[in-house]
């Protein structure tokens, strides 16, 4: 974190001119120059303290909450956050007596997303870990999306309630999610330093095709667990507008970066790739 702690100038007291007023009947007694003396010493050393930033204020800025830096007390600040929301919305959705445990349990599955990121990336990617690494503020799109599907639950709560009553279909987008989870930690923790959060333009020395695990079966894991995470929420959540948004914005994007991807991947290993493509699938409809 940047820290830009001030150092205040401490400047030295310079002796004191003040004039010493004979009086008239001869040169200054003794107390009186000690009372001169004691006046200037007081004087010098009120102006000398108030030039001088307590330590306590110095350090204070380096302690300075969200501001966009990778700073420990942040990371224990975001941490905590989503261990709290994981752990309360389990709660609530599993002792407590709710009729809509689903909107819950999309709470703790965000919790345990966001947590999985950042942790993927400390393990195995440190020199390119962020504060950012968390995706809470992944981008515009992102953010949209997901206030999408709080406010939709959330008005078809009230107006349908019936809609909302916990069934197969939740079950079902529980699943989903939890599959979802899954496929994109173990494409994290299968990749290791090879994973990524953004598309590499240059080949690194220690970037290798990583071609073992999950990913002798599936191309882009980590595409495919994200795709049925997203769409396994909504299911839960029993969101029929936001299911189709979804589904249409993953896949516009998805289509567009796997494309770019690869061709990035066959400019970085060639021949190789384009065996381990034709082997593999992508796990995504309509996308091959």
């Amino acid at each position: 974190m940047d820290s830009s702690s001030s150092t205040a100038s401490s400047t030295a007291a310079e002796p004191s001119f003040t004039a010493v007023r004979r009086n008239d009947r001869g040169p200054p007694t003794a107390a009186q120059l000690a009372s001169q003396q004691a006046h200037s010493h007081l004087h010098s050393t009120s102006a000398s303290s108030s030039s001088t930033t307590p330590p306590a204020l110095e350090s204070i800025k380096d302690y300075r909450l969200f501001d966009g830096q990778n700073s420990p007390q942040n990371i224990a600040v975001y941490g905590f956050g989503l261990g709290a929301l994981f752990g309360s919305s389990v709660v609530v959705a599993t002792v407590v007596q709710t009729s809509i445990p689903q909107f819950w349990l999309f709470l703790a599955a965000l919790g345990v997303f966001h947590a999985l990121e950042y942790i993927a990336i400390a393990l195995f990617n440190p020199t390119k870990l962020k504060l950012d690494s968390f995706l809470l503020n992944h981008s515009p799109e992102y953010t949209l999306a997901t206030a999408s599907g709080v406010s939709e639950f959330l008005i078809e709560l009230y107006f349908f309630p019936q809609l909302k009553s916990w069934g197969l279909l939740n079950k079902i987008g529980l699943v989903l999610v939890i599959v979802g989870q899954i496929a994109r930690t173990l494409a994290m923790f299968s990749a290791k330093s090879n994973f990524s959060h953004h598309v590499e333009y240059y080949k690194e020395e220690h970037h290798v095709l990583v071609t073992d695990g999950i990913y002798s079966l599936l191309r882009h894991p980590s595409y495919f667990g994200f795709y049925y995470w997203a769409l396994g929420s909504q299911l839960m959540l029993m969101n029929p507008v936001c299911f189709v948004g979804f589904a249409a914005a993953l896949y516009h994007f998805f289509s567009e970066r796997i494309e770019y991807e690869e061709q990035t991947l066959v400019r970085f290993f060639g021949q190789e790739y384009r065996s381990y493509k034709t082997r593999t699938s992508t796990g995504l409809p309509f996308i091959k």
